[in-house]
């Protein structure tokens, strides 16, 4: 598995390929048969993954908190709503939810643990998505993922060697 500091860098190597596999997919591909095949490698590679050794996802964008979840996540903290508010959140722009005001996320922790814990919101919870249905008609979102998160990256490379997939330019 690639490590979490050089996955931007090789995925920025790849990006005509990824693309390139990305088009073969929506060409080639069978809706549900790819759906399994993401969420057996999902499975496989998170089972022996520890995401608190890398958290990317945490690092390399705001946290997205979305408003139904502030006064939960006020209280599993301690604080009160509008404190947690003033001192994390900010109004996403044209969204009623709010995004964390710093990035790496705010509530990352030093050991690579949320603050939020199992309160997190469900995007967190399911980043990088490669688990969920229609991923043939989200792979631009899998390439974003493919960027940032290293089992989504490998996920990516399975999927060419199982398609057999060769770019050419």
């Amino acid at each position: 598995m690639i490590k979490p500091e050089n996955v931007q860098a090789e995925a920025a190597k790849k990006e005509y390929e990824n693309n390139k596999f990305r088009t073969f997919l929506k060409c080639h591909a069978q809706e549900q048969e790819l759906d399994q095949q993401f969420q057996q490698l999902h499975r496989e590679l998170f089972a022996g993954y520890d995401c608190n050794s890398c958290r990317n996802c945490c690092k390399l964008y705001y946290g997205s908190i979305p408003i139904t979840d502030v006064e939960q996540d006020a209280k599993h903290l301690g604080m009160d709503v509008n404190a947690f508010v003033n001192q994390y959140l900010e109004l996403e722009e044209n969204s009623p939810d709010y995004h964390t005001k710093h990035m790496p996320c705010d509530f990352l922790k030093e050991d690579g643990s949320c603050m939020l814990g199992e309160c997190r919101p469900l995007n967190c919870k399911n980043y990088p998505y490669t688990d969920q249905p229609d991923r043939l008609w989200c792979l631009y979102s899998v390439l974003e993922a493919v960027e940032v998160c290293p089992v989504a990256f490998e996920i990516y490379e399975r999927l060419k060697k199982e398609y057999k997939f060769r770019c050419s330019r």
